[in-house]
């Protein structure tokens, strides 16, 4: 049987995936030599405050809470060191964000969404990237990038 901890418990702490990633985060951009200014880290640890993708307007809104004000180009500018250095990814059919699970190595962004709860789940399947390659090669086709995203119910809500 898979693993449920792909997909957190609904009572599941995300402050402690939040302080975790925040520390890798720290670690990874000071091993580089990479600025996680106060934008940057604040934008990474609303990312990671649940593990349900959210949309760069949502976290522009969450960032100007209490009269903030921050500009949407500084969440956009922020979104893209964070992508760039590995830590977030873009999912493509949410237009929205996710905290990367598998920081600090190259990988292929494979997910899992709920359409239940609305979670994501990061899968890095060497087996399935194998396989995608197999058929593209085949067409004489290379690939360049690769986000795979999968769309069902989580654990939690086909159990409901």
């Amino acid at each position: 049987m898979p693993s449920r901890r792909a997909f957190p418990t609904p009572d599941h702490d995300h402050g402690q995936c939040a302080a975790s990633a925040l520390a890798s985060a720290e670690t990874l951009c000071a091993a580089r030599g990479a600025r996680l200014t106060a934008v940057r880290r604040k934008v990474l640890e609303l990312v990671w405050q649940s593990h349900a993708p959210v949309g760069a307007y949502d976290l522009l809104a969450r960032l100007n809470r209490g009269g903030g004000r921050v500009a949407p180009i500084a969440v956009y500018r922020a979104l893209d060191f964070l992508m760039a250095q590995g830590l977030v990814h873009r999912i493509a059919s949410l237009n929205a964000y996710i905290g990367c699970a598998h920081a600090g190595h190259d990988h292929a962004a494979q997910f899992l969404i709920c359409k239940g709860c609305g979670s994501a789940a990061e899968l890095e399947s060497p087996a399935l990237r194998r396989a995608l390659a197999k058929a593209v090669a085949g067409r004489g086709f290379t690939i360049d990038h690769e986000i795979v995203e999968i769309s069902g119910l989580c654990p939690h809500c086909k159990d409901t």
